[in-house]
């Protein structure tokens, strides 16, 4: 089958060749010996995350500890060295509350 590429570099593939390898809106792609291989990618869901996150029994305290690292600055040359196997910070997580809604005001019928 023949697909042409656009000038704005777009490729509009056949329906056959999409329905063959199910719905899918993303593909990794990849330059190989002159090929471009196209491999249908499933983005997960927040639900799928979450379970990933079960499995790996990460805790509220880990998560926050790896948010201030990432948050933290970057090292200088000056800045001493890092010492892996010194134990993580932890930090306490207070769950976020729940924003209450604005009261919807009556509007004067004209």
């Amino acid at each position: 089958m023949l697909a042409k590429i656009t000038a704005k570099n777009q490729l509009t593939l056949p329906k056959s060749l999409t329905q063959a390898v199910g719905a899918t809106e993303y593909f990794d792609v990849e330059a190989r010996d002159g090929q471009l291989i196209l491999t249908p990618v499933r983005i997960q869901r927040g639900d799928a995350v979450r379970a990933k996150l079960a499995e790996l029994d990460l805790t509220d305290a880990d998560v926050a500890a790896a948010v201030a690292w990432a948050r933290a600055p970057a090292p200088t040359s000056e800045s001493p060295p890092v010492m892996v196997n010194e134990p993580a910070a932890t930090y306490a997580v207070t769950p976020a509350k729940p924003k209450k809604a604005a009261a919807k005001k009556d509007k004067p019928i004209a």
